[in-house]
């Protein structure tokens, strides 16, 4: 293998959640790497949620929750990006919390692009627990797209 062939173009990762801020950073990412030429990264974390005791309920075998997270992820690609984007777009859905998934996935990466906020915490806030701790903590560029102000 040539060195070339084994050069990757850089990537842009993207948080989705479903929420309007992710939707919004998705769109900005993709009109980003349309103009620069890297790929996109969507990505999406899912984990087993807690009870107030800190342990998991007990699993229901008719939902599944990976499952769940990939829907969400390709109907979001599906209504923000147009069938003949430019852009590679990769999907990644991977169990964990999603500050921790999001580091990881950027590692590498030469952006992490996240809406202000995401499900859940407080709709008011100008900035979500999770972007601000990438913004602490990741090791490449963060750039936090603001969604849509709630009505």
């Amino acid at each position: 293998m040539s060195d070339a062939a084994a050069v990757q173009p850089p990537r842009i990762v993207v948080g989705v959640d479903g929420s309007e801020p992710s939707k919004a950073a998705l769109q900005w990412a993709v009109r980003q790497a349309e103009l620069t030429g890297d790929a996109v990264a969507a990505v999406i974390a899912w984990d087993f949620p807690h009870n107030w005791t800190g342990w998991p309920p007990p699993e229901d075998p008719s939902f599944d929750w990976e499952d769940n997270a990939r829907k969400i992820l390709t109907e979001t690609i599906d209504r923000i990006t147009a069938p003949d984007h430019p852009a590679a777009i990769h999907t990644r859905v991977v169990q964990g919390h999603p500050a921790g998934v999001l580091l990881n996935e950027a590692k590498d990466a030469a952006l992490l692009v996240v809406g202000n906020r995401g499900h859940g915490g407080f709709s008011e806030a100008l900035l979500g627990s999770i972007g601000q701790h990438l913004t602490h903590h990741a090791t490449c560029p963060v750039l936090i797209v603001r969604g849509p102000l709630p009505r």
